[in-house]
């Protein structure tokens, strides 16, 4: 038999989730017809066939993770020419298999399985001798061990996939590299429309704000200790899914009309529905918007997400009582959340960002 192993996807992917088979076992194919899609932190991948052939067997089922090497279609005939390479990160040490190591069952059987695999099952507290593996000859593989962990009783135990998990280690990384502060403020939308586009506004005055204060839209990179300033200002938008969250990317917001933005960001919103964002529009933010006040909330902490040195936060619209000329009035308010990584920028770096952002917002018109 002849394995087809994920490929290297790019963009420094170790992983990718299975999201559609487009082929069954028995089925004949040809080069480059698409076998499945996959989900990788970036984007929704078809993956294509190297060779024609027939298909013995799919080595994953539809919601599996599988690490780059591992095998994804078992074609009839020929020999394996490959190695399957596994990598799990344990307290930030990565392991590379490239040998299988097994242990005698009790009955005699011989238990193979990557040492990576070993390792996760020891971490989640099963007995790898008492998985089935579904792998070549049995060998018990990340998934066999993962689905065992889910099967347990009641223990509603689940794995983060997709979008979730692409959350959770840029959260991690955020967490473990960024030095935040957050800053709010409030801005009186008096001069407002009582149409008015409430992100695009926004977007487009993050826009005014980037040209007043570069410092905020801008890369940096903690190892070397350098930034790198922006002239096009790409926002990336934090849209909410029954997936997850995707932070699909607009870019050169500052030269763009009110109505391409919209329409921009009803194309992005219909492809974050149908988990059909592509790759290109996941890459290249120079800061980050996140309108949480759409479902709740005044004011957050949002986090910043490497290498981007800020991002800003919008949340729920509100009245307030003002006094003009001496009267009170009531007011509409927008507040302002913004956090920023402080080994890049100053506090007056943050402060004339935020300013030039409420006084954008407050025109009567942008």
């Amino acid at each position: 038999m002849k394995f087809f192993k994920l490929p290297d996807l790019g963009e420094g992917l170790a992983e990718a989730e299975i999201v559609e088979w487009k082929v069954c076992a028995g089925d004949t194919v040809s080069v480059d017809q698409v076998l499945l899609s996959v989900e990788t932190a970036k984007a929704l991948v078809d993956v294509p066939s190297p060779v024609a052939g027939v298909i013995a067997r799919l080595c994953g089922q539809e919601g599996d993770i599988l690490h780059i090497g591992a095998p994804l279609v078992e074609f009839e005939g020929g020999e394996d020419d490959g190695t399957v390479v596994g990598k799990v990160n344990a307290h930030q040490q990565h392991i590379e298999d490239h040998f299988v190591v097994g242990a005698i069952a009790p009955g005699g059987a011989l238990v193979q399985a990557m040492p990576a695999v070993r390792l996760l099952a020891q971490k989640l507290g099963l007995d790898i001798e008492r998985i089935k593996g579904s792998g070549s000859a049995g060998m018990v593989t990340e998934q066999d061990v993962q689905q065992a962990f889910e099967a347990q009783q009641s223990s509603g135990n689940e794995f983060l996939k997709g979008s979730r998990r692409a959350m959770a280690k840029a959260m991690e990384l955020s967490h473990r590299t960024v030095v935040p502060v957050s800053i709010t403020d409030e801005v009186d939308l008096r001069h407002w429309r009582p149409d008015e586009d409430v992100t695009v506004r926004l977007i487009k005055a993050i826009g005014v704000a980037c040209r007043a204060e570069p410092s905020m839209n801008a890369w940096f990179d903690g190892d070397t200790l350098s930034r790198r300033l922006f002239r096009e200002v790409n926002v990336a938008i934090a849209v909410d899914s029954k997936h997850g969250l995707y932070v699909p990317v607009m870019e050169n917001v500052a030269e763009r009309e009110g109505a391409d933005l919209r329409q921009g960001l009803d194309r992005m919103i219909a492809d974050v529905k149908a988990r059909a964002v592509p790759r290109e529009m996941l890459q290249g933010a120079t800061i980050t918007l996140t309108n949480f006040g759409a479902i709740a909330g005044r004011y957050a902490s949002p986090i910043v997400t490497p290498p981007q040195v800020a991002i800003i936060g919008a949340g729920k619209l509100f009245e307030k009582v003002v006094f003009i000329h001496g009267e009170a009035r009531p007011v509409r308010a927008l507040p302002l959340s913004m956090t920023f990584d402080h080994r890049a920028c100053t506090g007056g770096e943050a402060a004339r960002f935020l300013k030039a952002l409420v006084q954008a917002l407050e025109a009567p018109s942008l």
